[in-house]
């Protein structure tokens, strides 16, 4: 059972900044966060950086109003899915949630 759920809100995101941005904000993610791909991968599969049970008890990060980003940038948003798909090998679950844009 996931214990600790975090929801990265997408909407209004039309690039890459936006998108570490919002990463940033959302997700609580440290000052030392470089907002690149590789930074975005490190820190999502840091265990330091998430609450100290998430490892063991796990963390879901729901993604949500993702739609018109993964449009607007297909590119961007296939190398986004591939950093949070091997986050998630590590400490990280991703569920994208329903998208209303």
């Amino acid at each position: 059972m996931t214990e600790h759920v975090v929801t990265l809100d997408l909407g209004g995101v039309r690039d890459k900044a936006g998108l570490m941005d919002r990463c940033a904000r959302d997700l609580r993610l440290p000052d030392w966060f470089g907002r690149n791909w590789d930074a975005l991968a490190d820190v999502l599969s840091d265990p330091g950086v998430w609450p100290e049970d998430a490892a063991d008890k796990g963390l879901l990060v729901v993604v949500r109003n993702w739609r018109t980003y993964a449009e607007a940038r297909p590119d961007e948003w296939e190398t986004a899915l591939d950093v949070f798909s091997h986050a998630s090998a590590a400490t990280v679950a991703l569920a994208l949630g329903a998208s209303s844009q």
